[in-house]
């Protein structure tokens, strides 16, 4: 019996079936791919598109150019903004209002770069997207004259410029006023030459950028000064006690008139007029000071006596209110004590006494005038007698006697003009000046300024002697003694006298050199029929005078010379 061999068994294969979750899937991602690769395709062909365009929603000046041609961008600018590029330009600063000519400002359109500033397209496909709905404005790229358009800015910047006003406190009458502090402003002027070269072809207002200046002061310190110190200070009178019972009331107004406030680093400082305070002190504590008086003479009395000195005893105001402020500050306790000072002669009656008498300590005289002439040396000498030179001082003839005119009671009378004999109104007084010059010279005094006549008149001392003109040459005299001296006159119809009165300081003399260096005249001939005076003429010389003055204290003496130059007289031929 024959075994059975086994068979092998084929078994076909098939896929297994998909499972419908799976299915489902695929047909998803195939619906969702579709809009997908058309957005992208939507994307390209809107990029490739737009590739020689201006980007969209780009507006330039106000007007739209997004999504035109370059050239057609261009032409549209130009058509649309030509027309305002000749107009004032309307703009503002803060509140101030002006226009400004773009012509004379240099401002031109650059077309092409406006266009151009518009940017190249976008590849980000939300900014592509977004470019439908929005706009974007990119103004116009100008060309200018900076120093035109900055001097026109520069002159609204005046206008707009206001410094910033510190916090202060005022007063009215007696009551403290708070003064808040305000901020300045300025306009900015780069910024706004930068705005404006923008947008100055809108056709609309441009607001140029305006800078606020802060203040260093706030309200609050301005109330903290009104708190602290303004209101303290005139909440009662300040007392200020003297001596002998004595008392100065310095009421709330005074306070408020001589309190001030400034800023300084920053904070609102109060400063007291001390002055003003002391004006109003000094007379109310009059009674308790004693004035200083140095040794003098008394020459209201004849004959003048000597009025011996004083010591001084005052109020040193600059300390008493050295404390001021504080008690400014204190509402209960407002009182200050004067300080006193002593204040000694500084020329006592010992030092009077040892100088020696009152007496007359320089005369001299002169004659020989014309009845004229005497009018005007009366005038002049009346003027000036009995005044009183105090130590120091300078005493000057014009300042005593001009002006020298009819109006004042000078006649005409004559003078000498380049040699000749003329008239003029206070001729004569040069006779006062002369006698008044070698008072003074005998009396020890300091000759500040006098001039010689051109010519020697033989009636007064050579080289010594003085004139007057106007307000041009004058006779000063100094004053340089402790003690004053008076002047005095004594006027006949021939002569005229000059004293100086007071305590003798110096024995004077005078001595002249021999005449040197002789000049002859020349000779002036007078056609007939002219008003003439003939005159034999004489020679002009050179002579110096000296003074020596010896101290009758001391003993010391010292010397003075003076040099003058005589030009000589001319000869006068009268008749041809």
């Amino acid at each position: 019996m024959r075994a059975d061999r086994a068979q092998p068994q084929v078994i076909a294969a098939t896929a297994p079936a998909e499972p419908p979750r799976s299915r489902r899937r695929r047909r998803l991602l195939a619906v969702l791919a579709t809009p997908l690769v058309l957005l992208i395709g939507a994307y390209l062909g809107d990029l490739l598109y737009s590739k020689d365009r201006v980007v969209r929603g780009v507006t330039a000046a106000g007007v739209p150019i997004g999504g035109l041609t370059l050239r057609d961008a261009e032409q549209r600018l130009r058509a649309e903004v030509t027309p305002r590029t000749t107009q004032p330009i309307p703009v503002t600063a803060g509140a101030e209002r002006s226009t400004i000519d773009p012509t004379s400002a240099g401002l031109s359109v650059d077309w092409h770069a406006t266009v151009d500033a518009a940017g190249d397209q976008p590849l980000n496909p939300f900014t592509r997207l977004s470019s439908f709905f929005t706009s974007r404005e990119i103004g116009v790229v100008s060309t200018a004259d900076d120093e035109a358009l900055t001097a026109a800015l520069g002159q609204l910047g005046a206008d707009v410029a206001q410094d910033p006003v510190e916090g202060t406190v005022r007063f009215e009458g007696r009551e403290p006023v708070a003064m808040p502090p305000e901020a300045g402003r300025r306009l900015d002027i780069d910024a706004a030459a930068e705005l404006l070269k923008r947008d100055w072809a809108t056709g609309g207002t441009v607001d140029l950028p305006v800078v606020e200046l802060d203040t260093r002061t706030t309200a609050s310190d301005v109330e903290a000064a009104i708190d602290d110190i303004a209101a303290p200070a005139v909440s009662a009178p300040v007392v200020i006690n003297g001596d002998d019972d004595t008392r100065a009331i310095i009421d709330e107004d005074v306070i408020a008139a001589a309190l001030s406030f400034d800023v300084e680093d920053g904070d609102i400082v109060a400063t007291v007029d001390e002055t003003v305070i002391a004006d109003v002190a000094r007379p109310q504590l009059a009674g308790s000071e004693t004035p200083r008086r140095d040794a003098t003479i008394d020459f209201a009395v004849s004959p003048p006596v000597k009025v011996p000195s004083q010591d001084g005893r005052r109020i040193d105001y600059d300390q008493t209110l050295a404390d001021l402020m504080d008690v400014l500050t204190d509402t209960t306790d407002r009182e200050l004590a004067a300080v006193y000072v002593d204040e000694p002669a500084t020329f006592t009656t010992a030092d009077i006494e040892a100088l020696g008498p009152v007496q007359v300590i320089g005369e001299f005289q002169t004659s020989g005038f014309a009845g004229d002439s005497g009018v005007n040396i009366k005038r002049a000498a009346g003027a000036i007698d009995g005044l009183v030179v105090a130590p120091g001082e300078t005493f000057s003839l014009n300042g005593a006697t001009n002006p020298r005119t009819a109006a004042n009671g000078y006649v005409e009378a004559g003078i000498i003009l380049n040699g000749r004999p003329d008239s003029g109104v206070g001729g004569g007084v040069s006779q006062v000046a002369t006698t008044l010059f070698n008072a003074a010279y005998f009396a020890g005094m300091e000759l500040v300024e006098h001039q010689e006549h051109s010519y020697y008149i033989s009636r007064y001392p050579a080289g010594r002697e003085a004139t007057v003109f106007g307000d041009a040459i004058d006779v000063k005299f100094r004053n340089d003694g402790p003690t004053p001296v008076q002047i005095r006159t004594t006027w006949t119809s021939s002569s005229i006298t000059v004293e100086v009165v007071g305590i003798k300081r110096y024995e004077v003399t005078s001595a002249q050199s021999a005449r040197s260096a002789p000049t002859s005249p020349r000779t002036i001939t007078i056609p007939e029929g002219e008003s003439c005076s003939a005159s034999s003429g004489a020679p002009g010389f050179t002579i110096t005078d000296t003074r020596t003055l010896r101290d009758i204290a001391t003993g010391e003496t010292r010397r003075e010379s003076h040099t003058v130059r005589y030009d000589p007289i001319p000869k006068v031929v009268c008749g041809g």
